[in-house]
């Protein structure tokens, strides 16, 4: 059974405590934040001052996906500010082993994530370091976008390196995940299936993260 978040970057900004009270009593698992810059992907989200407000009620952990070029210094404030995953870029990082563990210092649960174009096995040295794996299932910046169908080679050739090397980090997809792909997702082994506009646009997002939940 996958663990589910939906994306909060899909929601209803008029009324995102309406929204976030859904999520609450319904089956996700985590809350996905999307942080961009405007500089890294095309498009500017929010910031420290909307997850402080989002912590404050939600009652699911927030994974917050930093799409932004510089993340190494604001890692301490997305953690104070509520962020229980961080999530940060292969591609920004060159470092990417020394900043896994600076999230992990903050206490903070540490991610990858690996753009379409990056090849998978670029941050196979860094994974020990990492408590999980973001795959983009699209091009980040923009919600609603379709699924790139490459992504399950992807995918398989990172679950042939965790199983190999008896690594235990977890797989996230993020990017075009609906009602269609989620159960040959989760039969990819994946372990968390990010939904955005596949949950808020739906007439009953509660019961489509139900749906989600119980895919298989």
């Amino acid at each position: 059974m996958p663990l589910i978040a939906p994306s909060l970057l899909s929601a209803d900004f008029l009324n995102l405590q309406k929204e976030i009270e859904m999520v609450n009593k319904s089956e996700a698992d985590w809350l996905h934040l999307d942080v961009m810059d405007g500089v890294f992907v095309p498009n500017i989200s929010f910031g420290f001052p909307v997850i402080e407000k989002v912590s404050r009620i939600s009652a699911k952990p927030l994974d917050v996906h930093l799409m932004i070029t510089n993340p190494e210094p604001y890692l301490e404030r997305f953690r104070k500010a509520g962020a229980d995953i961080i999530s940060v870029h292969t591609e920004v990082c060159p470092d990417l082993p020394a900043v896994l563990t600076k999230i992990r210092v903050t206490g903070a649960k540490a991610g990858i994530v690996v753009n379409p174009e990056t090849d998978i096995t670029r941050i196979f040295g860094s994974i020990e370091f990492a408590d999980m794996v973001l795959v983009m299932a699209v091009h980040p910046g923009f919600g609603g976008q379709k699924f790139i169908p490459g992504t399950f080679e992807k995918l398989a050739t990172l679950r042939s390196y965790l199983r190999d090397r008896e690594l235990q980090c977890l797989v996230e997809v993020d990017g075009g995940v609906d009602l269609n792909n989620a159960r040959p997702l989760v039969e990819a082994s994946v372990d968390i299936l990010v939904a955005g506009n596949t949950v808020f646009s739906s007439p009953d997002p509660a019961e489509t993260i139900h749906r989600l939940k119980n895919i298989c």
